[in-house]
């Protein structure tokens, strides 16, 4: 049963909202090609070309867009005890890093779903009003995930007014008790793509496989699995420093041909819409939203004609347009030139890019993990452990792993883990399934989120959030900052 009223009661926006917006540096598009050079006499069928994007940091003033929020809760019977007192704290640090700007609602669910919180601004009323609400829950009942889902869908769309972030955090700690057998339930409910959703496995009996189609089926949403569930405010930490750093909006890569007979085969983007057209001639990535300082990485395989005479060839041009958060102005760049040498002998230029190599080891990477994923699914557990392991001895065995680099040992520990986890059926069921789920999005959005363990890696977030050094995959310094923030509070409420 959904409440049949309508959720256009949204507090109107701050009358500032729209005011004169600070100067935002420019998106940065990088490319590399995997070779320099290419002999003249030779083509090539596969030549991969790097195109990288980096979103400038926020300003120095720190304005930034203003964020609507809704909080998704799992507030059933299982959630009783530490798990809600967790969850509840780890929503109000949440609320206390929103300003005035922002605007929060909370969806909680059980048997039924309610909305607890109309979308309203964190004043100081507000975020007072809000942690009310929240502190007034309590857990019984059943889990309806997919009326929750539709109701904080509803809170978006009937809006008035809209500020320009959309996002959701959705958490839950178990399965539907409800919508499975009707019409796919839950597992085939797709979130409307007006933004993205941030989901939150809570500790190790929920459902990873619906969580994870919920998120990637959400643009850059994220699936994080919290395996200890004092992790939860670290993870939903990490999450808000991403949502609250959104310099530019949809944006998208442009892709030309710069020569009559190199054509693009492929562009292997992950979870982002890419498309090849015009007799491979002209290709276009579409990225969306970058928080700042992130970086996406795209490979885009080109096939390479002979030269009869020595020169060079024009491969690529790169441009790029997206809107600017803060000032809502569309920015329209043109990016880049890509040629390499054609030599009528070998030459030290030939040699393949670190840089490309390690985006292959990345993709590499992800596709096994799925592999391994599918097959643990269907029982085969020393299959998916071989694909693993085989995996990691390709990355070892690389010029990117050969020559120590961080990513190729950070993937080749990661997919030592998710072996590990894939040990047997009971593992895998308990953790196993979810972990190898959220590194999956995590690759194929090249956005950070949380894997709790990492019990090589250190840190209790891997990948998203993780309290000890060393290189962690897509993490952005927003991130790092709110997480840090995170532990400080956590410090002193101790």
């Amino acid at each position: 049963v959904v409440e049949t009223i309508r959720f256009s009661d949204d507090e109107p926006l701050p009358p500032n909202a729209a005011a004169a917006a600070a100067a935002l540096q420019n998106v940065v598009v990088k490319t590399v090609p995997e070779r320099q050079a290419v002999t003249s006499s030779e083509s090539v069928s596969q030549f991969a070309v790097l195109v990288g994007v980096r979103a400038p940091p926020l300003p120095e003033i720190h304005q930034r867009a203003p964020i609507d929020l809704v909080a998704v809760l799992d507030v059933s019977g299982s959630m009783h005890f530490s798990k809600l007192s967790l969850v509840k704290r780890a929503v109000e640090f949440v609320i206390d890093n929103l300003a005035s700007s922002d605007r929060l609602s909370i969806v909680s669910f059980s048997t039924l779903a309610h909305r607890i919180f109309p979308l309203r601004r964190m004043t100081d009323q507000g975020r007072e009003d809000a942690k009310r609400a929240v502190n007034s829950l309590s857990a019984d009942g059943a889990t309806n995930i997919a009326e929750a889902l539709k109701m904080g869908a509803r809170v978006l769309e009937e809006r008035r007014h809209r500020n320009p972030v959309p996002s959701v955090i959705f958490l839950s700690d178990g399965n539907d008790s409800y919508n499975f057998g009707r019409d796919g339930g839950a597992r085939a409910f797709r979130f409307p793509s007006v933004c993205p959703v941030h989901a939150f496995g809570f500790g190790t009996d929920h459902d990873p496989a619906m969580m994870h189609a919920v998120a990637d089926s959400s643009p850059g949403g994220t699936f994080s699995f919290i395996e200890s569930y004092e992790a939860v405010q670290d993870a939903f930490a990490s999450c808000l420093g991403g949502i609250l750093s959104v310099v530019t909006q949809e944006l998208r890569l442009t892709l030309t041909s710069a020569s009559p007979l190199v054509e693009i085969k492929s562009i292997p983007s992950g979870s982002y819409a890419s498309e090849v057209s015009d007799h491979g001639s002209r290709g276009t990535v579409e990225v969306g939203d970058l928080y700042a300082d992130e970086e996406k990485q795209f490979l885009v395989n080109l096939s390479v004609p002979a030269l009869i005479n020595g020169g060079n060839t024009s491969l690529l041009d790169v441009a790029c347009s997206y809107k600017n958060a803060v000032s809502n102005e569309t920015v329209n760049l043109h990016c880049d030139h890509v040629e390499i040498l054609r030599p009528t002998g070998p030459t030290d230029a030939t040699l393949v890019n670190l840089e490309v190599d390690r985006q292959r080891n990345r993709l590499s990477a992800a596709d096994r993990i799925a592999e391994a994923q599918r097959m643990a699914d269907a029982g085969d557990f020393t299959g998916a452990r071989n694909v693993l392991s085989n995996g990691r001895s390709a990355i070892r065995a690389s010029a990117s792993g050969q020559a120590g680099d961080e990513l190729a040992v950070f993937l080749e520990e990661e997919m030592r883990e998710t072996e590990e986890r894939m040990g047997n059926r009971g593992s895998y069921e308990r953790t196993g399934r979810a972990f190898a789920l959220a590194n999956m999005n995590s690759h194929a959005w090249q956005r950070a989120n949380t894997r709790s363990g990492g019990r090589r890696m250190g840190g209790a977030a891997r990948g998203g959030c993780g309290r000890g050094g060393g290189f962690r995959a897509y993490v952005t310094p927003q991130m790092t900052n709110m997480v840090t923030k995170s532990q400080q509070h956590s410090k002193t409420q101790k």
